[in-house]
């Protein structure tokens, strides 16, 4: 029996190098150094698993043929490169924390092991009868396994570790507060307000970035207008997680505050969120009564549970999805959330309106089906010409015409 070849003593150091930097990056994102208005005790699941998984992957390496250590290796090199990334992002807009200085050494490193990944793979090349056809085979295997592991592993960590991005003053067409909203968990949220003229307030959600013009289009027609940073995004405490899981909270803290608001009469509470902020929204009224009518826009697919539901294509992808939901659930501590199909039986007899986009993207097709599972009062509207979340900007008139038609029959709003 032949033995195995002993990986060279260089490929063996650049490998223990990068998941000892990986490992350092964790331990100060979780554990060290975490978000602001986090624990340590908050980030159990997401600096525990990472760490257990690096130091088997660093204790087995030498133990793996050549192939396998070639693919062990580009898959850290690649995780390495986008944690380097996502670090990069932070510096240049000036929100860097110590894991984002740490991960800057992340570059050199990966890019050191997938040069290495890439001659070891190189060299263990067979010859022989059939090696074109085990080539083939092995770059399909490298394919499909990237294609359910790795995309939706980079997506998870791209999602709980999103960059935050800076908020500048805005016209709103009124001078309005800034506010701060604590949630149950005890996280401070960043908020603008606009105190209302007619009796009745709107949350906007999930930030104060990129939906202005809808802000200034409530505010026209007397609308108080909350506009606020879900948990973990731009100036909120808290992890981010850009499939929203849990920040329902967030929505309840929000109504909490109107309530105590003089110019918010007997309970006129609603809410417009866009693309995971829709999604949340739906969420939050299927469990707060006090959020009276709600506006979805751009809502889609976010864990595999809405995957369940797409039919044959989202049987496919089930796969990628299942790993995706388990990566994002560890990465962000958190469980996934109910199917939207089913939270939407659950709002009525309070209202909602659906809208979604012709061209948009990410599991919006799946309105109708939310639509369907939904009682009474409900609406739909689909816009064919526009792009995720673009409904305001496709058609402005008949948006505004639409949307505020709504909160003016469900809010009661002279």
């Amino acid at each position: 029996m032949s033995r195995r070849p002993t990986p060279a003593a260089r490929e063996l150091r650049t490998f223990g190098l990068t998941a000892l930097l990986l490992g350092l990056q964790v331990l100060l994102d979780a554990f060290l150094a975490p978000q602001p208005g986090t624990r340590w005790a908050d980030n159990l699941a997401s600096g525990l698993v990472p760490l257990a998984l690096l130091a088997v992957a660093t204790v087995f390496y030498p133990q793996l043929r050549a192939g396998a250590r070639a693919a062990l290796g580009a898959v850290v090199a690649v995780l390495a490169l986008e944690a380097a990334a996502l670090a990069v992002a932070a510096v240049t807009r000036g929100v860097a924390r110590p894991s984002d200085w740490a991960s800057l050494l992340l570059w050199p490193a990966g890019l050191a092991l997938g040069y290495v990944a890439a001659v070891t793979l190189w060299r263990s090349r067979s010859v022989g009868r059939h090696r074109y056809l085990r080539r083939t085979l092995t770059a399909l295997g490298v394919v499909v396994g990237v294609y359910v592991t790795l995309l939706p592993v980079g997506a998870a960590l791209y999602a709980t570790h999103r960059p935050r991005a800076d908020v500048e003053r805005a016209d709103l067409g009124t001078p309005y507060q800034t506010v701060t909203v604590t949630t149950a968990d005890g996280l401070d949220l960043a908020a603008w307000y606009v105190p209302s003229r007619n009796g009745a307030a709107v949350i906007s959600f999930p930030t104060r970035i990129g939906t202005l013009d809808h802000a200034r289009m409530l505010v026209r027609h007397g609308y108080g207008v909350l506009l606020l940073d879900m948990r973990g995004y731009e100036e909120s405490e808290g992890a981010p997680n850009a499939f929203g899981w849990g920040a329902t909270r967030d929505i309840d803290a929000a109504v909490a505050w109107l309530q105590r608001r003089p110019d918010v009469r007997q309970g006129r509470i609603g809410g417009i969120g866009f693309s995971v902020g829709g999604e949340q929204m739906l969420e939050a009224a299927a469990g707060n009564p006090a959020l009276r009518a709600v506006v979805s826009e751009g809502a889609g697919e976010r864990s595999v549970r809405e995957g369940l539901i797409r039919g044959p294509r989202g049987w496919l992808a089930l796969p990628t999805a299942t790993v995706e939901t388990a990566a994002v659930s560890i990465l962000s501590d958190t469980m996934p959330p109910p199917s939207l199909e089913a939270l939407t039986a659950r709002i009525s007899p309070r209202p909602i309106f659906l809208i979604h986009a012709g061209r948009g993207g990410g599991g919006e097709e799946l309105n109708p089906e939310y639509y369907r599972a939904a009682k009474r009062p409900k609406t739909i509207w689909k816009i064919p010409e526009a792009r995720h979340v673009g409904g305001l900007g496709a058609r402005p008139g008949e948006y505004e015409l639409r949307v505020i038609g709504f909160f003016d029959h469900a809010l009661r709003a002279a």
